[in-house]
């Protein structure tokens, strides 16, 4: 392939990571979507890459380190996302237009920047003071670059304006101020069109207020440099007292090494309800899995170690901050941590649809059963999570804990790997992963190896695919393992019919069955050296999907609630 556009749909979750097999790929475009995350390295393998478009998106994070191998890339568009960090990856490429707008990179610009002939560089935090060598001052390419803040207006003009029209509004307010004895909270200012726009000051007795509908903060966080857009043109928009303290948070936590929210073991304990029991969402070997609520509405999970698990606070921040660099779409991702003595905890982002465990095996008569489309894709979300930790982390990282009540569903059903990073805490398999789970080679501890996660993945396919537990002793005895009972039947399409989960009601394509259990069939092989790669599991996945349409090609790029059914896979 040597395009892919996906522009202006409603995709979500992340950019699959098996885009980075594509060597002749030369235009990325995936602008205007709602994807979100922080891109991966996945960059490194598209050398032909020339145009990349990521704008309009929700993507954080940093700059991937891979965008230095994209030797040939001319166009890169992140406009309007959330990136943060320092843009010094992007110094030697052969850029030739480059827009950054509205994003909240910081830092300074490469001298060797300043002389694409699109250089947009407005809405950032760039940072003020001396640059080092080498380095340009965002304030000073801005005013001379094209577009680096929307306009050719000199800067000092605009800075005139600007002063001009507070202390216009200074006047007013004191006039109104002696003709009315209403509170200062009532004040009036003219608008561009001339009408009354009513405001409150953003300070009041130390607290911050709302923001009102004619000012606006953004222009007001860069204390150093003055944006030559004009207040009018300026976006209005207005700001909770939340959410500007989360802004100021976010901010806070960006200087932090690891990017992470700190919390309090007094503020976790308070909104898992005292770790009540009512709150545990799961209990592990190294600790409780509980929900936190917060009075905001937020909802976290708080994995809760024993105490005992560490020998101190410098071995969990290592474990931390090994954690927090696993980044991809389809894994659950690492928001913060507790590190006091005696009390241990990581704190995730809350999933409201639970685990595939619970969709399959915990469901009631009420709830609506995953459709076929859907998990395929939850299928692909996850190998690609895995493949990732296999073979896009150095070194590579065993997972070790891969069953159905660790792939937790968002809330477009995107699957999200969770408990990685932890395979330390795992030495007896047997006992971490439960009945029906344990591959063939575990027999002692140091037989798990990395196509032993395969194996586990397959498992969990498995259940995907039939509706059935892993291990259910209720079933006949030659029914209780779901691997015993289900390989010898994979390549039988007759018997594929009979084993298909009964909540699909027969909507799938037998044609997709067939593939879909074929690879599951590989997964599961006794001998781990039968079994394929993750990323050849992935790509057979793939080349299933791409049967189809060729809109349908990137797994995990469509939103689920906007498959069909009417496809061959």
């Amino acid at each position: 392939m040597v395009q892919l556009n996906l522009y202006g749909n409603s995709f979500t979750g992340g950019v699959p990571y098996s885009i980075s097999q594509m060597e002749d790929l030369e235009t990325l475009n995936v602008g205007k979507n709602h994807l979100n995350g922080q891109l991966t390295d996945m960059f490194s393998q598209l050398p032909k890459l020339s145009t990349l478009d990521l704008s309009f998106n929700r993507f954080s994070g940093s700059l991937p380190q891979s965008f230095q191998h994209l030797r040939n890339l001319k166009t890169l568009n992140v406009e309007s996302n959330q990136f943060s960090g320092h843009i010094d990856v992007l110094a030697k490429l052969p850029l030739e237009d480059l827009n950054l707008q509205n994003n909240k990179f910081t830092g300074w610009i490469p001298s060797k920047l300043k002389d694409i002939n699109n250089l947009q560089i407005g809405g950032n935090q760039w940072s003020s003071g001396s640059a080092p060598p080498g380095m340009e001052k965002g304030s000073a390419l801005g005013s001379s670059s094209g577009g680096g803040s929307g306009s050719g207006v000199n800067g000092l003009l605009i800075g005139a304006i600007v002063i001009g029209v507070l202390l216009a509004a200074l006047i007013l307010l004191s006039v109104l101020k002696r003709n009315h004895s209403s509170p200062a909270s009532s004040h009036y200012i003219m608008d561009e069109s001339g009408h009354n726009r009513s405001f409150a000051p953003l300070v009041n007795d130390g607290r911050v207020q709302k923001e009102s509908s004619a000012v606006n903060m953004k222009p007001l966080e860069r204390s150093t440099s003055i944006s030559s857009r004009t207040p009018s043109a300026m976006p209005r928009k207005s700001i909770s007292d939340n959410e500007f303290e989360n802004k100021l948070n976010h901010s806070r936590r960006s200087t932090d090494p690891i990017n992470l929210v700190t919390y309090s073991s007094l503020d976790l304990q308070a909104a898992t309800g005292n770790f009540h029991s009512t709150r545990l969402l799961g209990q592990g070997i190294i600790g409780g899995v509980y929900k936190a609520k917060y009075a905001d509405g937020r909802v976290l999970v708080v994995k809760k170690f024993d105490p005992l698990s560490f020998s101190g606070s410098s071995d969990f921040m290592d474990l931390v901050n090994s954690i927090s660099k696993l980044r991809h779409p389809n894994i659950s991702e690492l928001v913060g941590y507790c590190s006091e003595p005696g009390h241990y905890m990581l704190v995730y982002d809350y999933h409201m649809n639970g685990s595939i465990y619970d969709f399959l095996h915990l469901s009631d008569d009420y709830s609506k059963p995953l459709t076929w489309d859907t998990r395929v894709w939850i299928a692909i979300g996850t190998a690609s999570a895995l493949e990732y930790l296999h073979e896009a982390c150095s070194p590579s990282v065993i997972h070790k804990n891969i069953k159905a009540s660790n792939v937790l569903l968002d809330a477009d059903l995107n699957p999200r790997l969770t408990d990685c990073g932890l395979a330390y805490f795992y030495e007896d398999t047997s006992e971490s992963l439960g009945p029906g789970y344990n591959p063939p080679e575990c027999t002692r501890s140091s037989g798990y190896v990395m196509k032993s996660d395969v194996y586990c993945f397959g498992v969990v396919m498995l259940q995907l695919l039939t509706g059935r537990k892993p291990y259910d002793s209720s079933k006949p005895r030659t029914e209780q393992s779901l691997v015993n009972f289900v390989t010898p039947q994979l390549h039988d399409i007759d018997a594929l019919g009979a084993l298909a989960d009964p909540a699909l009601r027969g909507l799938y394509p037998p044609k997709a069955l067939s593939r879909f259990a074929d690879v599951l069939g590989r997964c599961v092989q006794s001998d781990p050296e039968f079994r394929p790669s993750i990323s050849e599991v992935v790509q057979s996945l793939l080349q299933c999907v791409q049967r189809t349409t060729s809109n349908r090609r990137m797994g995990g790029l469509r939103s689920i609630s906007q498959r069909t059914d009417d496809s061959d896979w």
